[in-house]
């Protein structure tokens, strides 16, 4: 399983307490992080940041009282932040070498397959380019009925959208204990959970700060998210200089450890959706695909069904035996009109911009 020392792709979740108190930001504390992001990184790591703050650095540059804001406000205030916690990133990662990019997102984003998949090719390429991905809820347009209502399940949800193995959620407690640390002198620390049993949820009392909206309840339903998608989480302290390093030193903390890997994890979710359609693929199209690659549109013979973008396709040989189960960039009208076509060709055909593949290998089960 996982562990920070050996992970290939890390998503950090940093709550508001950390990053803001009442004189602004705790630039120190950050520029302390980037020093462990840059160290991830120089050993050839994806790092992904999920950063609370917008809000809380918005109130202040707008001189808004502490306390619960109207939803207006609210908005208001994070779009002010946001700028300023994107701003305060780059300086930070900046001075290592790394280029910072901003991502904001709504709850949407992961329940609708189409913008699903635009997330997580997104992300893909930004990590390809070697940058540090800085995502946050977009909270100047997100409502209750599409939030997720607070940076632990985001994490956990990027970390299964990009296939992580790793999430970190730093936060100001060292981990998950059998009742309150901070009212039980009795409650024990909790090192490793391999299930999160009805047992589990019952030790979780709220954790949460002034500033922070989550709390250990929110943090067990994001390790239920992570290590159903075969991630590793774990829940550190944060609140120290240099949290990562501490955290690879053996620092206290729970780790929730998953039965299975993401790409595992991955491919068992594809292949149990019910297709909406299929695609036929020729002999050397489905040599390639036997052997890791994506699907080209000039390797389909034949296209059926009334499918949408993001939605699962069944994908067929030559002689019509079932090769696997994936999730189609393009609707089948589109799909219909590029079969057989080489990537060059495709938007002079569909007359705009388009993705090169059909359907990526990282979104099928062979």
């Amino acid at each position: 399983m996982a562990t920070l020392k050996d992970a290939r792709r890390v998503v950090v979740k940093i709550g508001s307490s950390l990053l803001v108190g009442s004189e602004g930001l705790h630039r120190d504390w950050i520029a302390a992080l980037a020093e462990d992001v840059a160290a991830l990184k120089a050993r050839g790591a994806d790092v992904i940041l999920v950063s609370s703050g917008s809000i809380a650095l918005g109130r202040r540059g707008l001189s808004l009282a502490d306390g619960p804001l109207p939803l207006e406000q609210s908005q208001a205030a994070a779009a002010v932040g946001q700028i300023r916690l994107a701003r305060a990133w780059e300086e930070a990662l900046g001075p290592h070498g790394l280029t910072t990019a901003q991502v904001l997102l709504t709850l949407e984003d992961s329940e609708d397959r189409r913008r699903y998949l635009n997330s997580r090719a997104t992300l893909e390429q930004l990590l390809a380019f070697g940058t540090v991905p800085v995502v946050n809820e977009n909270d100047t347009i997100a409502t209750d009925e599409i939030r997720y209502g607070d940076n632990d399940r985001l994490a956990a949800q990027i970390a299964a959208t990009v296939g992580a193995d790793l999430a970190v959620l730093l936060s100001d407690v060292d981990g998950l204990y059998t009742a309150n640390p901070r009212t039980d002198p009795g409650a024990e620390h909790i090192a490793e959970i391999t299930a999160i049993t009805p047992e589990i949820e019952a030790m979780a009392g709220d954790a949460g700060t002034g500033l922070a909206k989550g709390g250990m309840k929110t943090k067990l339903i994001a390790a239920r998210t992570a290590m159903r998608a075969g991630a590793t989480m774990v829940i550190a302290e944060g609140t120290g200089l240099n949290p990562l390093r501490a955290l690879e030193a053996g620092a206290l903390a729970t780790w929730f450890r998953p039965d299975t890997d993401p790409a595992r994890a991955r491919s068992t979710w594809i292949a149990a959706m019910k297709p909406r359609g299929e695609v036929m693929v020729d002999a050397g199209a489905a040599g390639a695909l036997m052997r890791g690659s994506s699907l080209l549109p000039a390797g389909v013979t034949r296209v059926t069904g009334g499918f949408g973008r993001g939605d699962p396709v069944a994908i067929l040989g030559p002689r019509g035996e079932r090769l696997g189960t994936g999730l189609t960039r393009y609707t089948a009208t589109e799909a219909e009109a590029i079969r057989g076509r080489k990537t060059t060709e495709i938007e002079s055909v569909l007359g705009y911009p388009a993705r090169s593949v059909l359907i990526h290998r990282d979104d099928m089960a062979i």
